[in-house]
Parts: C-alpha cells; sequence; structure tokens
C-alpha cells in the first residue's frame, strides 16, 4: 500500500525531527524556517537540502506557499501573552504570534506545535490559553497534549506539550493518540547499539566493554535497586552520594553532617526549605559539637560559613542607595536576618542583590554581623558535586531530559550484582566513581536517544552538537503523531489537490521579490 503523500512546512526547524518524521510517512517539504548557523548547516547536510529552501527569520516572512502540515517547534521564550491585541498583522515579533499568525495566512489543512512542558504550568494558564484563543480565531479546531517521549519508543524521560490542530472539525474529532508502546527501548538498549553493515544490531557480547549476561539486560535485575546514583548533600537516600562520601571524612565528621542534613530543612531553626545552622543550633542537638569542629569541616570544603543575622547601627541616610534603604526597611527588632530577606517578594520584583546590598552595608559600617552560621558548600541539587550529577547504570530504563546546555549526568562504564543496598554504595564508588568508570554520552548515543540515526551528522563539539541534539523534538514522537494525523483521511483527496501546484508555487514567489531562489533551491520550481 503507497503512503499517503502531502506536503509541509518545517517552522523553527533546528536540525530537521520534524522533517525527518514527516518525510519517512508520504510529507514532502516545501521549506523551512531556522536562524542558527549550526542547525542550517546540519539540516542542509542531513537532507541534502540546499540552504536556499530556508526561508529565514520567522518574523521576517510575509507569506508562505500553499501546503497541507505546518509544524513549529516554537522556542520556549519569555513571551507576553498577548502581543498587542491589534489583529493576525500587528502582533509580529513575538514569536508565537508570528508562528499563529502565517498559519492564519497558509491555511494548512492541519498543524503540530510542540513547546516545553512548562506551557501547561498552572502559572502559564492565561498564555496557553491565549495561544489556543488565537489558534481558534484562525479557524483551526485544536487542543494539546502532553507526552513523554519514553512512552512512544524513546529511551529519555522528556515531556513536552504538543498543540494538534486541523482546519476541518471532521478530522479534528477523529484525531487520537495511539496506546502507548508497552515494548520500549531502554538506555540500556542504546548503550549497547553498534552498526554492522550499516544496520543497528545490539551487541549482547559486550555491554560497556566487559562481559555482561543478557539477563543484567532485564528488569528482573534490578531487585528492587535504584537505576542511577545521584550526587548532593541535601538529599538522602540508599544511591546517594555526598560530599563526605567521596572526600576523606571521619566518621564522626559523616555523623556532623547527617546530623545538619537531617535538621536543616526543620521551621524551628529558620523560615525556609533548607537553612544553616548556628553552633548554638548544633549544640542544641548534640552538644559536645564545637567550633573548631564544624571550622574543620569548612576547610574540608564540605561546609561553608554564612553572615546570617546583622545588628543595624548609626548611619547617615544620605551616604546611602536606595537599594540599601530599602533593605534596612526590613529589619526586625533591630536586625536583618538573611533568611528573613529572602522570603521578602518586594525583593524579588525590585531584584535587589541581598548579599550585595548586605557588604556594601558592612563596607558603610551601617550594620554588623552578629551571628554566622554553618551550612554544606553545595547547595544546588542540579550541579550535583565535583562536576557529577547523576550516574545511570546500565539496568537504567531511561535517561533524563537532554538538554541544549549539557548536564552533569553520566553513565557507568560497570554493571554492579549487589547483596543489600550498602554493599551497592560500597561497589559503586570502589568499582564505577573512584575507579573513574564512567562517561558522558556519546554524540551517537545522544542521537539515538533522540531517536535519530546513530549516524546523524553533527559538529564535532560537544558543545555544539548538544545544543542541537538537545533543543530538537524527539523523532519517533512526532512520527507517531502524523501517521495518527494521516489516519484521519484528511489528505485522502485527489492527486491533483494532493500539495501544491507548480503553478501555485510560482505565483507566489512573483509575489514575493528574491523568494523564488529559495523554491529553487528546495527543488520546487
Amino acid at each position: 500500500m503507497s503512503k499517503t503523500k502531502f506536503t509541509f512546512i518545517d517552522l523553527f526547524a533546528g536540525i530537521g525531527g520534524f522533517k525527518m518524521a514527516l518525510s519517512s510517512n508520504g510529507g514532502t517539504c516545501l521549506g523551512f524556517s531556522e536562524v542558527n548557523k549550526d542547525a542550517i548547516n546540519t539540516y542542509c547536510e542531513n537532507y541534502n537540502v540546499k540552504p536556499d529552501a530556508n526561508f529565514g527569520d520567522i518574523t521576517q516572512i510575509k507569506e508562505l506557499p500553499q501546503h497541507d502540515v505546518l509544524t513549529a517547534g516554537v522556542p520556549c521564550q519569555s513571551w507576553s501573552i498577548a502581543g498587542k491585541n491589534l489583529g493576525f498583522d500587528d502582533d509580529r515579533g513575538q514569536l508565537w504570534n508570528d508562528t499563529i499568525f502565517l498559519l492564519n495566512q497558509a491555511k494548512p489543512k492541519a498543524f503540530i506545535f510542540e513547546n516545553v512542558k512548562g506551557l501547561v504550568d498552572p502559572r502559564n494558564k492565561k498564555a496557553l490559553s491565549y495561544i489556543l484563543d488565537r489558534i481558534k480565531e484562525a479557524g483551526y479546531y485544536a487542543n494539546y497534549h502532553v507526552i513523554n517521549s519514553h512512552d512512544y519508543g524513546v529511551a529519555q524521560n522528556r515531556v513536552r506539550i504538543y498543540i494538534i490542530g486541523f482546519r476541518d472539525k471532521k478530522y479534528f474529532d477523529l484525531f487520537s493518540l495511539p496506546k502507548q508502546i508497552e515494548k520500549r527501548t531502554t538506555l540500556a538498549d542504546i548503550l549497547g547499539i553498534e552498526l554492522h553493515n550499516n544496520e543497528p544490531e545490539i551487541v549482547q557480547r559486550d555491554l560497556f566493554g566487559n562481559p555482561i549476561q543478557q539477563r543484567q539486560m532485564s528488569l528482573s535485575s534490578k531487585n528492587g535497586f535504584n537505576d542511577y546514583f545521584l550526587f548532593n548533600d541535601l538529599r538522602n537516600g540508599h544511591t546517594t552520594i555526598h560530599s563526605w562520601d567521596i572526600t576523606e571524612t571521619t566518621e564522626r565528621q559523616k555523623e556532623i553532617c547527617l546530623l545538619l542534613l537531617k535538621n536543616r530543612r526543620k521551621s524551628q531553626f529558620g523560615p525556609l526549605d533548607g537553612n544553616p545552622l548556628s553552633l548554638k543550633q548544633f549544640q542544641s542537638l548534640d552538644t559536645s559539637i564545637s567550633q573548631e569542629e564544624l571550622n574543620d569541616l569548612v576547610d574540608l570544603s564540605i561546609l561553608k560559613k554564612i553572615d546570617y543575622r546583622f545588628e543595624i547601627l548609626d548611619f547617615d541616610e544620605d551616604k546611602l542607595t536606595e537599594n540599601e534603604l530599602e533593605l534596612l526597611n526590613l529589619t526586625s527588632n533591630n536586625f536583618l536576618v538573611i533568611d528573613e530577606l529572602k522570603t521578602e517578594r518586594t525583593l524579588k520584583v525590585k531584584r535587589i542583590s541581598i548579599t550585595e546590598t548586605i557588604n556594601s552595608l558592612l563596607e558603610k559600617n551601617a550594620i554588623k554581623c552578629t551571628e554566622e552560621r554553618f551550612d554544606f558548600k553545595n547547595t544546588k541539587i542540579s550541579s550535583g558535586l565535583n562536576g557529577v550529577n547523576r550516574v545511570f547504570m546500565p539496568t537504567s530504563d531511561v535517561f533524563p531530559t537532554l538538554v541544549a546546555s549539557d548536564t552533569n549526568d553520566y553513565v557507568s562504564l560497570k554493571s554492579l550484582e549487589p547483596t543489600d543496598h550498602n554493599d551497592y554504595k560500597r561497589q559503586f564508588l570502589e568499582k564505577v566513581y573512584f575507579s573513574n568508570n564512567y562517561r558522558k554520552i556519546t554524540k551517537e548515543e545522544a542521537c539515538l536517544i533522540q531517536g535519530f540515526p546513530q549516524d546523524f551528522k553533527l559538529p564535532e563539539s560537544r558543545a555544539r552538537w548538544m545544543k542541537l541534539i538537545g533543543n530538537s523534538v524527539s523523532v519517533p514522537v512526532i512520527d507517531i503523531l502524523i501517521k495518527s494525523i494521516i489516519s484521519t483521511g484528511v489528505f485522502d483527496l485527489k492527486a491533483e489537490q494532493n500539495g501544491i501546484k507548480k503553478h501555485d508555487c510560482q505565483q507566489w514567489a512573483i509575489r514575493n521579490a528574491g523568494e523564488s531562489t529559495k523554491l529553487k533551491g528546495a527543488g520546487i520550481i
């Protein structure tokens, strides 16, 4: 049975995740829009497309040729939800509005728009409603779907929103998402794939460079053990690695660290989710703790000292800045308390830096520190410890969301067979972490994790290819979406009505002076 034929245009094309999926399902791309040079070069090289097929900056596109499907991976910019509210012609310059402007102008039969899951956050309710309202004003029936790529054959926990719409309500009513895939691709499958005779094949003999029996690839091999080890000092668990686990420390020092970890979130020590503790507060938990012991942990770069409470001194208002006076107005019993200041919305709205303002007040002798406290030096969970956030084991089902900025996530080069949770952590530290048997995913693995071919061509620089692959859509998800759109019958028309006629293309090129070279480059005219 021959594939249904249709035409499409690829906005915010990136490296062509939409193009790959739609082209493999019978689609013909009439052109794409992209401004990033690396993305344009990658797109053209992998799909054998000339750069002239690029319509360029979406904000400068006045008209698109007739086509069947419009796709757009709209960047997650911090946009104003309403624009000028003066209609489609006057709301340009904001990427969502530009996208809907072209949808309204070209009137394709269907569209697929992709965005980050934050768009469905309650805080963005008005923004999402605005987008859907504008789509409705353009004459479309549409709905949004929140999809995790892992549910449709991708070894990645990647949740995104997809807005799918039809010009004809009949096809909108017929559209539905397919059932989630039962047999899902796992990270272990991806890491074990090699090319043999240009075909991907799972190598059973050697997953990570060491012989591993096939049974270790199954879910039953986990025996209740977590898929990854998490490096941070703010949480605890069987597979959490702390600073005091990877730094030479005494049992006494470990006990003090765990004491802080256990108590820093209690409200009696402050208003935040995590509060530093003073020596006096430490001693309320363990009377034997000394200042020297806390100082030693600071010297080991496990703890840090924090100037916490400040007494207000006599000062000359004329010598203080507006920000300094704003901070001094937030005193409590003639004291400034750091954690109380962090809860003040006024400072956030006015973007007043607490640290910078406190330091300037100290330099002007307007305040003095009367209490210092101790907290963990590493208080940002996503940063991990020593450049490592998570290390995923061979039995892991999925890898975390690939992002443009890369992450501090790694994969283990060793498979472990622990007897219990303590042994699991001990083996991991000995055989994986301290032995340096872990690494970041490779370019080829990143491609597979996003559903691209292993040999997809990307720049050599890790920062450059990670930005491109991290910004892309997951190809298998787009594949199932376009298949579902096709199944509604929206493209089942006579051949001469299917797609764009050569005469139409030529007329469009004449109306858009200078654009004909793009159509030639795309092989349309």
